[in-house]
């Protein structure tokens, strides 16, 4: 069989893949979720098989503990978050009534050379850009609400997640080592290249990235409910989320706790310490946590890695949001190997002989 003709088959085969993904994607939410979960942990499974348990034994304890730690966490922090979410969203215009006033005069001194006609313009323009944004993460959280959160789809997510992680993470090492028998022989060794070099990105993403968020948000958001800040909680683990995006969480958090800060507390110091406390979770981010749990660069612009959330969110739901990393990584590894193949192919190297 040539080799182009290898190339159609797999293109086909990928093309039916991706296919059955969006005719399946309402239900698939629990299967992915369960997947993803099993390759976080899959480390740990290991370890503990060195340590002699069986497979069975080191998966079942892994699955009982993550999902009770799970479960525990939500139910305890749920609640607190809800009632946050909702009580920021009715002092939103109050925040904005004070800090318009307090920005005014700094405002009106900036712009002061400008006309009022263009400064018309200006406001105007910002706020056309500003609704097109929000248009479309509100279409975005749309899909997903409508795809991943309906109650069927919640109570499938409770019941069959820690099920299918389980049935998972015990015949993962099983599922790879047939898979791997399934490759075609004389291009085994590259598509191995590759599939280590997807791992790598993922784990240093999925795993250290989302290790690192966790930590930076317990940390805001213990330091800011310490400090008495309103919704301290709900920012601090808000900021934390985002953190994946390097410094846009940071920034985001920062931002919206001085804004808290001012209209709560009107005084400087406190405001300081607030500030502190993103200063420090900067530090520890960038000193100790991102060098020791994601090391060094993974292959994932955050550019990239934010595009592919937008777009898996509108194509597929939380779904689509939950495959978005993974298949970023492998479209990325993917392109920079065709790259390196162009880069080495005589289309590259030739000359116009014209």
């Amino acid at each position: 069989m040539t080799a182009k003709r290898q190339l159609q088959i797999w293109a086909f085969g990928f093309a039916i893949f991706i296919a059955f993904l969006y005719v399946f994607h309402g239900v698939m939410t629990p299967f992915v979720a369960g997947m993803l979960i099993a390759y976080f942990v899959d480390p740990i499974a290991d370890r503990l098989e060195d340590w002699g348990l069986s497979r069975l034994w080191a998966t079942s304890v892994i699955t009982v503990l993550f999902f009770v730690l799970m479960i525990g966490l939500v139910s305890t922090i749920l609640p607190i978050l809800s009632t946050q979410i909702l009580g920021f969203a009715e002092r939103v215009p109050s925040y904005y009534e004070h800090l318009r006033t307090f920005t005014e005069p700094v405002i009106s001194q900036i712009f002061s050379g400008v006309s009022d006609t263009n400064l018309k313009e200006m406001g105007a323009t910002a706020a056309s850009f500003t609704k097109q944004a929000l248009d479309v993460v509100a279409k975005v959280i749309e899909k997903v609400l409508s795809g991943g959160a309906a109650i069927f789809d919640l109570i499938s997510i409770i019941v069959l997640t820690p099920l299918v992680t389980f049935y998972m993470l015990r015949d993962w090492d099983v599922m790879v080592a047939r898979i791997d028998g399934w490759l075609p022989r004389a291009h085994a060794k590259v598509i191995r290249e590759q599939c280590t070099l997807i791992d790598e990105t993922l784990a240093g993403f999925v795993r250290g990235q989302a290790s690192v968020c966790l930590i930076l948000g317990s940390f805001y958001a213990i330091g800011l409910t310490v400090l008495g800040l309103e919704f301290g909680l709900l920012v601090g683990l808000g900021a934390g989320i985002i953190s994946f995006i390097p410094y846009f969480g940071t920034i985001v958090g920062f931002g919206v706790s001085i804004a808290i800060a001012v209209v709560q507390f009107g005084d400087w110091v406190q405001v300081a310490i607030v500030a502190g406390v993103f200063g420090v979770g900067q530090m520890l981010e960038g000193n100790f946590l991102t060098p020791k749990l994601v090391g060094e660069k993974v292959g994932l612009h955050p550019v990239w890695v934010i595009f592919a959330l937008m777009a898996g969110g509108s194509l597929a739901g939380f779904t689509g949001i939950l495959l978005a990393v993974p298949v970023a990584a492998v479209i990325g590894v993917l392109v920079r190997f065709g790259l390196k193949q162009y880069l080495n192919s005589a289309m590259y190297a030739s000359k116009d002989t014209n």
